[in-house]
């Protein structure tokens, strides 16, 4: 498999174990039960579990563009693997900085990975 399609496919991995953290404090903090039900007057969950869950949604906006240039490499056979590999470095960066709370660097992680689609874009244009 190509660089491309096997970074593609780590963020996609990336971006399939993003709920976890955030479901899991929801588990620990409120049980399985309400968990997995519609309580009421759920409890807010703590800010870092926030934070997890808006760069798990961060992700899952970015990864379609991605992949699908990515795609388009491919099929052009143009190479991107530099690219591709910045978009999937910054992204975990984006991932754990994000949770922690580190709001400078998780801007210039997001812009990174934002930088790496524009550069596979034009490499295909």
């Amino acid at each position: 498999m190509d660089t491309e399609l096997t970074y593609l496919a780590w963020s996609a991995l990336l971006c399939i174990v993003l709920w976890l953290p955030y479901v899991l404090e929801r588990i620990m903090n409120q049980g399985l039960i309400k968990t997995l039900g519609y309580p009421t007057n759920p409890a807010t969950p703590a800010p870092w579990a926030q934070r997890a869950h808006r760069a798990h949604l961060n992700m899952i906006e970015n990864l379609p563009a991605f992949a699908t240039l990515v795609i388009i490499a491919q099929l052009t056979e143009t190479s991107v693997s530099g690219a591709a590999a910045l978009f999937f470095w910054a992204r975990v960066v984006h991932a754990v900085v994000f949770i922690l709370g580190i709001p400078y660097i998780r801007t210039l992680a997001f812009v990174a990975s934002w930088i790496a689609m524009l550069s596979i874009f034009f490499s295909v244009i």
